[in-house]
């Protein structure tokens, strides 16, 4: 796959799941206890040099240690993630909690955001191509370590009720042929203040509603379990949508 060998595409996924779980900066002697790999830290060492090289691996100020970087976190997503599943009672309780809101879209819309958030811990937005902007979970992020330094939290907090910005994803969300867009650090948020946040966004699109959800959070989080989510919502509303429209 690209220009990895096994090994690195072995590494690069156990340094995920270890960013993933523990949220800090990961080195080769966590790697080589946790994740019997079959090679010594010193190899693994010398591997994760060569993946910060392929741009895969990113260093920080702060620690020996490593973290994927956006390129890596695509290449994992693209190629190793396997989505979890959600169970039928979890679909039934989404389903519900947001159709009671179906004859007013600005509370469907609304429902759906609070939703999302209570069931990611993370922030949930909603934007739609007329303008209109929903959020919920700002006390979920205030949890977050990432987030106790006031400057990103202003940074991430004037960027959410920025509608030119998410105007400009709305539209690259219509240009990408894929369900789901990934907003992954400074690269994509075009800001390096952004660095430690990611974003999954799903699309919906009907004759009379286009909008994308999707949420806010750490770089670090659960894409098997939040991308699950989202393509659920976002189809969620777009079938209630279509519904009403019949």
């Amino acid at each position: 796959m690209d220009d990895l060998t096994q090994r690195q595409i072995d590494i690069l996924t156990s340094i995920i799941h270890e960013y993933t779980e523990t949220g800090e900066a990961v080195g080769s002697e966590i790697i080589e206890k946790k994740y019997k790999l079959g090679v010594s830290p010193a190899t693994i060492r010398n591997e994760m040099v060569a993946l910060s090289h392929k741009g895969y691996l990113q260093k920080t100020h702060f620690s020996s240690g490593r973290l994927p970087s956006a390129k890596g976190y695509r290449f994992y997503i693209k190629n190793i993630m396997k989505e979890n599943e959600l169970s039928t009672v979890d679909e039934v309780a989404f389903k519900h909690s947001i159709w009671d809101e179906r004859d007013k879209e600005y509370k469907m819309l609304s429902q759906a955001t609070r939703i999302l958030a209570e069931k990611t811990g993370l922030m949930s937005l909603v934007t739609t191509d007329s303008g209109d902007l929903y959020y919920s979970g700002v006390s979920n992020l205030l949890k977050m370590d990432e987030f106790m330094n006031k400057a990103i939290t202003r940074a991430v907090f004037g960027r959410v009720e920025e509608i030119g910005f998410w105007s400009e994803i709305l539209k690259q969300a219509y240009l990408i042929d894929e369900d789901v867009l990934y907003i992954l650090g400074q690269e994509d948020f075009r800001d390096p203040m952004f660095d430690v946040c990611a974003s999954v966004f799903g699309e919906f699109k009907t004759p009379t509603l286009k909008g994308i959800i999707g949420v806010i959070g750490p770089k670090h989080i659960s894409y098997e379990d939040v991308v699950t989510k989202v393509r659920f919502f976002s189809k969620l509303i777009e079938d209630i949508t279509r519904s009403q429209e019949a």
